[in-house]
């Protein structure tokens, strides 16, 4: 083999670089409107512990419902714990 046949092909770059300070970046991009995710309105993350047989139960009750399993939750949770629960 010569040394051209042996060589890789240059990459290509799959996306940008990020900035010097990528922690920092990630931080202000909540202060620039529209760059916050789907829900804005949700500012805290729940993590909960279930078995795999719940899990997959969920699921497909989310998706026979036509939503996700975060939008499903949601609803759940404001329907037992909600403002205006009783």
């Amino acid at each position: 083999m010569t040394a051209a046949t042996s060589a890789k092909p240059p990459r290509a770059p799959i996306g940008r670089r990020p900035a010097a300070d990528p922690a920092s970046a990630w931080v202000r991009q909540a202060e620039i409107p529209g760059a916050a995710a789907k829900a804005p309105v949700y500012t805290a993350r729940l993590t909960i512990d279930v078995t795999p047989a719940l899990r997959g139960r969920i699921k497909v009750a989310a998706f026979q419902r036509g939503l996700t399993v975060a939008d499903m939750l949601r609803e759940l949770l404001e329907r037992e714990f909600g403002e205006h629960a009783s």
